[in-house]
């Protein structure tokens, strides 16, 4: 495995950088590992409304950074409180998503340092029934990416009040407030240590039998272009959204799935699908699949009959999508 240091504090870069070696960058080995930090930021999955996500009053009145994911999955606040943490596979045989492989060497870490780390049945690291992680991985091309989040000091106050909850998340997981579900892992570890103090820790752990590659000025040009043109754009973070005149949305154990439908005379013009599930494919060939389409429950049915759901959707079923889209 290969092990990158990132010394960027900007979320921009972090995740240009995450393009870049997945897109564009061969190295000598397949297995690529990545550990970093931001300043304050709210990451926002691929398929969500940024909007309904964010408070963006707080967030403007407070410099926080706002940038969108490649992967899906839900928003998370995170500051340099937080590590994050990325492995990247080339030439990965495996279908589908698969969480337990790249959250289990993290775990393993941490049960080291006498941490009763454990991972759900979903995407989230637990001490307990309280959440210090939360996981996203995507697919491009024969290469899998999987990042994500560790809460070790982070400001849970300003997390509250950056992110918008949705209500029926909070019905369905039976969360009081954000505040009683997430927990730092500061609050778990005896000894009193810095932020950097816990990164040499974890990195002493998951970096054995691995080498350095230090970035180019190269690389860091290219990552920049990617960073400007993508990753800091409106068009990425925010979006143009259309108005459409169907709404509908449910919670599956896969997580939220929403379908925006326009719908004229009875036909599907336009769909775009949101939510915080997590897809392995490309969605933009979902919501084409819809044009077109009689908005009718047969014939929904029969046009997801086409479509590999599997596939596509993680721990969500044609059934799901049925009862999602129309009764």
């Amino acid at each position: 495995m290969i092990y990158i240091n990132s010394n960027s504090t900007s979320p921009y870069f972090n995740f240009a950088l995450e393009e870049y070696l997945i897109e564009h960058k061969d190295l000598s080995d397949d297995e690529i590992f990545l550990f970093w930090r931001t300043n304050p930021t709210i990451m926002v999955g691929r398929y969500q409304n940024t909007y309904s996500e964010i408070n963006e009053k707080y967030v403007k009145e407070n410099n926080i950074n706002v940038v969108r994911r490649n992967s899906g999955g839900g928003t998370i606040y995170t500051d340099m409180g937080a590590w994050q943490f990325t492995f990247i596979k080339k030439n990965y045989k495996e279908e589908g998503i698969s969480f337990d492989k790249f959250t289990g060497p993290i775990v393993d870490a941490l049960q080291k340092q006498g941490i009763d780390a454990n991972f759900n049945s979903r995407n989230d690291l637990l001490i307990g029934n309280r959440k210090f992680s939360g996981n996203a991985q995507y697919r491009k091309n024969n290469a899998v990416l999987h990042h994500g989040s560790i809460l070790f000091n982070t400001d849970i106050q300003a997390m509250v009040k950056s992110i918008t909850v949705a209500e029926d998340k909070i019905i369905a997981k039976g969360i009081k407030s954000v505040r009683e579900r997430v927990m730092n892992i500061s609050e778990v570890i005896d000894n009193i240590i810095t932020s950097e103090d816990f990164r040499d820790i974890m990195l002493d752990n998951l970096l054995e039998n691995s080498t350095i590659y230090t970035l180019t000025k190269d690389d860091i040009k290219s990552i920049n272009k990617i960073k400007k043109e993508k990753f800091e754009s409106w068009d990425w973070n925010y979006g143009k959204n259309p108005t459409f005149n169907i709404n509908r949305y449910k919670r599956f154990d896969g997580g939220r799935v929403d379908f925006k439908l326009d719908v004229k005379k009875g036909i599907i013009k336009n769909c775009t699908i949101e939510g915080d599930f997590f897809l392995s494919g490309d969605i933009s060939i979902v919501e084409k699949s819809f044009i077109n389409c009689k908005y009718a429950k047969e014939d929904i049915s029969k046009l997801l009959d086409t479509l590999d759901i599997v596939k596509y959707f993680y721990k969500i079923t044609k059934e799901d999508l049925l009862e999602c889209i129309i009764d």
